[in-house]
């Protein structure tokens, strides 16, 4: 902010008030572009009226022109433009009054005299730049503002944009988008830029993308316009960029949506560091809710919406626990009971926790080798592991003391998001379970396997779920690759994506991976 601010005698007197506007606002809300500032004559105004010679200290505004034609629209070059990486100037890294040169596709700041844009279309003979702010288009060094529709190809890059009825159609859309370079690509269905290790982060964003109403909601900047999270807006703009069907590329990177998740993480999670997908998602969700909950009720938010259902949780434990006063939360209401018919003295406690995802217990792998001397990789049923939660099988827990748990689902979200314990870690190394879990892919019908709540009056019971993204671990534990099989509403196909690499699939081939994470959307 510093450095910006040392040059401001430099910036022209538009460039002033550019620059404080933007310092005023942390986070920019995304407007379209409109021509609402121009007068009859083509001309823009400034946007504070001259005010004649009430303030004589004040230096007279100069007005900018507008033109319709420009002799050096010929020189723009879509091939080498990317507005996936941060605004920053390439010289000042100041991300103030930031322009994009449509010539050579970098960023400087300022297009007053002396300012680096300026410089740069002297020096290079680059005359085309756009504000990545307001959008405007500006030739230089003559100043003057380029009125051309030729070039909102270029402004739906920098900031797509989608109406609600655009929106509402997406998953009926079954035509395919050509890039720059010839590729096809298919909105929605597209490549993710590994910068560095961050696959975790890659496969977790295209899961969610198939989330139909959180897609939904993040398409559309008006529903978080009040949020100040740079996180959250870095989330909505990756979003558009996966979904918009008028890109250059045939991927997006993720660049901006890493450097915030490396800000709000306090660099738990970061470039070039291999991190554990279901941690991320954890983390990742639960930083959404707290940025996007309503003021008026503290826990409702798009997040909660889609993923949050309720456990009742029965511990048992054999020490008494000493007399607290417990705060009354919200989320928790408990109830202990002692039971002194015995004389250990168990101690029930009885507790309704929210939760976001379910994790799910894999039985050990065997010991003994086959007569290939190969390790035999087991198989189990998913329903065999789901049998957790149906309030009567027991798990012992070490944590943060020895007890008893009972699980049983009472409350089933809309969006149901499992994850299979495969790592162990001791104080030695980490171990990972290559048992293979068989799932349907189609119609997983829970009730038959827990009980569930009866359903309200004239309501039906939904416990019938369609998997929709399937995240696999291949390779050894703390090393490896993970990659993800999601499915295509519109096309309902399949598609298994490695970072840039998208291809389609048989439904068959999800079931047979070594699965980690998935998400199943509960039937309508």
């Amino acid at each position: 902010m510093e450095s910006s601010r040392k040059r401001k005698p430099e910036l022209d007197l538009e460039e002033e008030e550019e620059e404080e506007e933007e310092e005023g606002a942390s986070i920019p809300v995304l407007a379209p572009y409109s021509d609402d500032d121009e007068n009859d004559n083509g001309v823009a105004e400034s946007e504070e009226e001259d005010v004649g010679f009430q303030k004589p200290a004040a230096p007279r505004r100069r007005q900018v022109e507008v033109r319709r034609d420009c002799p050096y629209l010929d020189t723009v070059n879509r091939q080498v433009l990317d507005f996936d990486f941060e605004k920053f100037c390439s010289i000042s890294l100041s991300n103030l009054n930031v322009y994009a040169c449509l010539v050579c596709g970098k960023y400087y700041q300022g297009r007053g005299l002396n300012s680096h844009a300026y410089t740069h279309s002297l020096e290079a003979g680059h005359h085309v730049y756009i504000n990545l702010q307001t959008e405007k288009v500006y030739c230089l060094p003559d100043g003057y503002e380029i009125n051309d529709p030729s070039l909102d190809d270029i402004r739906h890059v920098l900031n797509p944009r989608f109406s609600r009825e655009q929106v509402l159609h997406l998953d009926e859309n079954r035509q395919w988008s050509r890039a720059l370079d010839g590729s096809n690509y298919l909105p929605g269905m597209v490549g993710l830029n590994n910068i560095k290790e961050t696959d975790f982060v890659n496969v977790t964003i295209q899961s969610l993308m198939r989330v139909t109403p959180l897609r939904n909601f993040f398409l559309v900047p008006e529903n978080y316009q009040h949020c100040k999270s740079p996180l959250v807006h870095r989330f909505g703009e990756l979003t558009r960029k996966v979904w918009h069907a008028r890109n250059f590329k045939g991927q997006v990177s993720p660049h901006e949506f890493l450097q915030a998740v490396m800000k709000a993480s306090d660099k738990r999670f970061q470039i070039g560091v291999q991190s554990d997908p279901v941690e991320f998602m954890s983390w990742l969700l639960n930083t959404l809710h707290m940025n996007l909950r309503h003021s008026k009720k503290k826990n409702k938010s798009i997040i909660h919406d889609c993923f949050q259902g309720e456990l009742e949780v029965v511990k048992e434990s054999h020490k008494k626990p000493l007399i607290e006063k417990k705060e009354s939360n919200e989320e928790q209401n408990k109830m202990v009971t002692a039971d002194d018919e015995g004389t250990n003295g168990v101690v029930k406690e009885t507790s309704t926790v929210p939760f976001l995802m379910l994790g799910l217990d894999l039985p050990p792998p065997p010991l003994f080798k086959d007569a290939m001397e190969k390790n035999i990789i087991p198989q189990v049923p998913l329903f065999n592991i789901l049998k957790k939660f149906d309030g009567e099988s027991v798990t012992e827990v070490v944590r943060p003391c020895i007890a008893r748990m009972k699980y049983r689902v009472t409350r089933l979200p809309k969006y149901l998001i499992l994850h299979m314990r495969r790592f162990t870690k001791n104080n030695f190394f980490i171990e990972k379970n290559p048992t293979l879990v068989n799932f349907p892919v189609k119609n997983l019908e829970l009730k038959d396997y827990i009980p569930l709540p009866p359903p309200k009056e004239n309501m039906k019971m939904r416990s019938k779920y369609d998997l929709i993204a399937n995240i696999v671990h291949d390779g050894k534990p703390g090393e490896g690759v993970y990659r993800a099989f999601v499915q295509c509403k519109s096309e309902e196909l399949w598609y298994e994506m490695q970072d840039l690499h998208v291809t389609e699939t048989l439904p068959q081939m999800v079931a047979l991976s070594e699965a980690y994470m998935q998400i199943y959307e509960q039937h309508e």
